[in-house]
């Protein structure tokens, strides 16, 4: 797949200036995207783009040295990657207090290094990672659907942020839906962890859930299911335990799938289909550094065009502002 060169890609917009003679006027305003000084830590995967390597347990050497020989042409230098070998924590709390050299942070890794960072860090910091997904199976759901897409979300690899940790199921279907997800869920013996609704439909096999439950990331064959009313107590649900990562619903109603997109507030929100697609690859964005679970400046999957900047570049001769 093709992609066009993220440095120095050029977006325009209107702008009138009055022309004249000498240096020639373009009526359109610029803006030229240059790159980010990022720190990047626990890097799993060939960036080919503007970063300081922290090693781990990768060979973060041999990285950075095949980025340096795979640097396309266009006026990088060597020193664009670069590999910072002491990561004790006197440096890396230097690093985060590094306004004047460094524009953004990237922690890569566990909940406890990403807390850290935000807290402890005056540069500007995208967090990533966490991913508390749930998926809602509406009143009005194709059950056959919705136990494939929720299978697929949470066993076609639960390590991931994107694998579902929590299904929440409409009460009108739930006595059918539910014993055919767990014949889907039994066969990756998949602990399923629910509410009192769903421990009497599916019996004593169901762990009674805790409210801790709800929050976890389990990042593992566990499941925490919940039996709701409502569209609304979905909705109620998911905006108290919801890392802002990715949800789905699974509807035939395009009033309940509006209202769900809407309301939800997280940086992808599925209608009938998996969050296991929350990827940067998935997403025509070839490689991603992380999936942004914040709002400002970049949300969701980041490729190469989330990890640069503007610069706006204005042509006249002359001009003032009255």
């Amino acid at each position: 797949m093709d992609f066009p060169l993220a440095v120095g890609f050029r977006t325009q917009g209107q702008i009138t200036l009055d022309g004249g003679e000498g240096f020639p006027v373009d009526d359109r305003l610029m803006s030229t995207l240059y790159p980010i000084p990022l720190v990047l830590r626990n890097v799993d995967q060939d960036l080919g783009f503007v970063a300081n390597l922290f090693p781990a347990a990768l060979d973060h050497g041999a990285c950075v040295h095949f980025v340096v020989e795979n640097t396309p042409d266009g006026g990088f230098v060597p020193e664009t990657v670069q590999l910072v070998e002491d990561t004790s924590r006197d440096v890396a709390n230097e690093m985060m207090r590094a306004n004047r050299y460094i524009d953004v942070l990237i922690p890569r890794g566990g909940a406890g290094l990403i807390q850290a960072v935000v807290k402890n860090a005056t540069v500007p910091v995208i967090e990533t990672g966490t991913g508390n997904c749930h998926i809602y199976i509406d009143g009005t759901a194709d059950l056959d659907m919705a136990v494939s897409v929720t299978d697929n979300g949470k066993t076609q690899r639960p390590s991931v942020c994107n694998a579902l940790e929590t299904c929440l199921v409409h009460e009108a279907v739930a006595e059918q839906f539910l014993p055919k997800l767990k014949d889907a869920l039994d066969a990756h013996q998949v602990q399923i962890r629910g509410c009192k609704r769903t421990k009497q439909i599916l019996g004593n096999s169901v762990i009674l859930a805790a409210d801790e439950d709800y929050a976890e990331e389990f990042l593992d064959y566990i499941l925490a299911v919940k039996v709701v009313a409502s569209i609304e107590e979905a909705i109620g649900h998911i905006r108290k335990y919801t890392s802002g990562h990715s949800e789905c619903i699974i509807t035939k109603d395009y009033g309940n799938a509006e209202q769900f997109q809407k309301e939800v507030d997280s940086a992808c929100v599925y209608v009938n289909c998996s969050t296991r697609f929350t990827d940067g690859g998935e997403f025509g964005l070839g490689a991603e550094i992380g999936i942004s679970t914040q709002k400002l400046h970049v949300r969701g999957p980041m490729g190469l065009r989330e990890l640069t900047t503007q610069k706006y570049l204005i042509n006249g001769n002359g001009q003032i502002r009255e």
